[in-house]
């Protein structure tokens, strides 16, 4: 078994700047590597969970579970605002993901992912920094998505439906 090897406190700061440095690159398992490293040293490195959050976020389509993952480090996150604009950001991602995948269901996933972004924005929106419009950044351009697919939507009330058949 090979044993991985410890990353001192000192790098820190280097390694979470690799770890940016690799996903602008676009190589997010090189930062989710290195973001697990970090949280290896210290866990409860608030920066690192958001970078790794972000990675994880990179390889939808790519990786099986980073979805899952992604929202398991979510839960570590402290900060309420953060928490709630990072979520956000991954079901907006997810969204992303199902569009570009495309199949059955992909539009009303799609959709539902969309709908559940915009959901977590208005929540961080709500305890926002002052002078911080990140959310709604990030709101209008769920807003905007939605806007350019039309045939994005929910998913039929099954009900409503069999009504309609009787």
């Amino acid at each position: 078994m090979i044993a991985l090897k410890p990353l001192s406190r000192e790098a820190i700061p280097a390694a979470l700047e690799k770890a940016e440095r690799y996903r602008l690159l676009n190589e997010p398992g090189e930062a989710e590597s290195i973001c697990l490293d970090v949280l290896a040293t210290e866990p409860d490195n608030q920066p690192a969970r958001v970078m790794l959050v972000l990675a994880l976020t990179d390889q939808f389509g790519d990786q099986p579970g980073a979805g899952h993952r992604a929202e398991e480090v979510l839960a570590d996150i402290r900060d309420d605002y953060e928490r709630e604009y990072y979520r956000g950001i991954v079901a907006e991602r997810r969204a992303k993901a199902h569009l570009s995948r495309g199949g059955p269901g992909g539009a009303i996933g799609a959709y539902e992912w969309l709908t559940e972004a915009m959901e977590a924005y208005e929540r961080a929106e709500a305890i926002r920094p002052p002078g911080n419009d990140d959310t709604i950044l990030r709101w209008n351009a769920c807003a905007r998505l939605l806007l350019r697919h039309p045939h994005l939507g929910p998913a039929p009330d099954d009900r409503g439906e069999l009504q309609m058949l009787e």
